[in-house]
């Protein structure tokens, strides 16, 4: 007989597994706060450096060490010529998520502090990693179609440097700041599925890239990443199958009306606007005026305005756009190709992953470390107290 269990909080939804110092997100008001400070204010005021900075040591860097740090990552661009020649070797079809989740392991053999588990050393290979993803995603890039990757420009900034590195072309200095902008507003977002599992990888005492290929190996995966590239896909069916914007209304009722997901729209903690997608937004609209493609924000603001309005009338309140519906058409509009937006996601979250399994590994949180160790219940079949009776092979039915 079966055990009459009823499995609750699947998913882990709404509990609470640690503390966290990092970051915080109030659902119901649409607030995201790094390390105290509220997302909108370091969009507008701060780096990614900065802001990888501040995740990393808990607190914004001061001028010189803004400097050293920054200096820091770019003599750690340099990837392992190994590495590159394994490249050439791999299908050039293969996904960019299972090259970068394949790439961490590789970088981790050349790390001369890999086995040190200082906090000092930790903060050195996380700083190495945040330097040298953003250049293998551009190199894989590269070599896929048959090219040589790019030598880094040290004049550019962590963000530029990407996109000369990735499209061969030197962007203009807002087209940077743009970018460095979406990598802050996608740097950490608490324990998302992620980061959950850098930190249960690092909480065996794993080393650092154990963790980061397993939090790759997590975003690859539908449910967690790249909704910006079907955002982009659903763009170009939506500019396939009608003529006009006064057609737009209609082409959201019937994909509501049949039970087909309008991409980009909802989220599993905001009941309210993203903040992320409010700056997103923005950005959406000018670069689509410098680039010629004001089309896309255009039919994304005329779907999300009548997606909002149907979900309202079927009392689906909660259901707003999250920071995927306009991040998909920025990357797009800075040449970025569909199938690397999620790897560009990577390369900012890498910052909030490290932070993370820096605080699992030294105990920055209350009760940590401490070894992820979840309890199941079990709904399989029980046969009495001593188990199922055992029958020989040539017993059992078939």
């Amino acid at each position: 007989m079966a055990q009459e269990v009823r499995v609750k909080n699947i998913g882990l939804r709404g509990v609470a597994v640690a503390d966290t110092k990092i970051s915080y997100i109030d659902g119901e008001r649409g607030i995201l706060i790094y390390r105290g400070y509220r997302i909108e204010e370091l969009a507008e005021k701060t780096t990614f450096p900065e802001v990888a900075y501040l995740l990393l040591k808990g607190r914004l860097p001061g001028r010189a060490q803004l400097e050293e740090f920054s200096e820091m990552l770019v003599n750690s661009r340099e990837i392992p010529p190994y590495v590159l020649e394994s490249f050439r070797t791999l299908p050039r079809e293969g996904d960019p998520m299972d090259v970068l989740q394949g790439v961490v392991p590789l970088l981790a053999l050349s790390d001369p502090e890999l086995q040190d588990e200082s906090r000092e050393a930790n903060e050195r290979k996380a700083l190495r990693l945040i330097a040298r993803l953003p250049a293998v995603i551009a190199a894989w890039n590269r070599i896929r179609q048959g090219e040589d990757p790019l030598p880094p420009d040290d004049s550019l900034t962590h963000a530029g440097n990407f996109l000369w590195q990735l499209t061969g072309k030197k962007p203009s200095e807002d087209m940077a700041r743009d970018l460095d902008v979406c990598l802050i507003l996608h740097a950490d977002h608490t324990f998302n599925a992620s980061t959950f599992a850098c930190r249960e990888v690092v909480s065996t005492q794993a080393h650092m890239y154990a963790g980061v290929s397993a939090g790759v190996g997590a975003l690859s995966g539908a449910l967690h990443g790249g909704a910006n590239a079907r955002v982009m896909q659903m763009l170009e069916q939506v500019e396939k199958e009608i003529h006009s914007l006064d057609e737009v209304e209609d082409w959201v009722r019937r994909r509501i009306d049949a039970h087909e997901k309008i991409m980009g729209m909802g989220h599993a903690v905001y009941k309210t606007d993203d903040p992320r997608s409010k700056i997103l937004r923005v950005m959406s609209k000018r670069l689509g005026e410098k680039t010629g493609y004001e089309k896309w924000y255009q039919l994304l603001t005329r779907i999300e305005k009548v997606a909002t309005e149907e979900f309202e009338k079927k009392g689906k309140t909660g259901i707003k756009c999250n920071v995927d519906f306009y991040s998909g058409s920025v990357y797009a509009m800075m040449g970025i190709p569909r199938d690397i937006m999620t790897p560009v996601f990577a390369i900012s979250r890498i910052s909030g992953w490290c932070a993370h399994i820096l605080e699992e590994k030294f105990g920055e949180a209350q009760g940590k470390p401490a070894l992820y160790r979840p309890q199941a219940e079990y709904v399989g079949d029980y046969c009495g107290e001593i188990g199922c009776v055992f029958q020989p092979l040539e017993e059992r039915e078939t």
